[in-house]
């Protein structure tokens, strides 16, 4: 799989608050991020894979719904991430 342990480790040492926080909005958010832009590139050499397209939609959704977690609790985390990720401003 394209995803291995040390790839995991290695998103949330870098983003979370250490490599065994797992659970931080910051770190799933990378998480999702790194799924995010593996599977967009599957999906310009298969355009017609539609079980790909749905869990794409579906992450999408997730990560935008951490982002905006993160943006009512604490803006400074959130312009954080966005920057360390160089993910334009999604939401508001």
């Amino acid at each position: 799989m394209y995803l291995s342990k040390e790839v995991k480790t290695n998103i949330f040492a870098k983003h979370g608050k250490n490599a065994a926080d797992t659970g931080s909005a910051e770190g799933q958010i990378a998480l999702f991020s790194h799924r995010i832009n593996h599977l967009t590139g599957h999906l310009k050499n298969n355009r017609k894979d539609f079980s790909t397209q749905l869990s794409l939609q579906k992450l999408v959704g997730k990560r935008r719904a951490l982002l905006a977690y993160l943006y009512d609790k604490d803006i400074e985390r959130y312009r954080a991430i966005i920057k360390a990720l160089q993910l334009r401003d999604i939401i508001k």
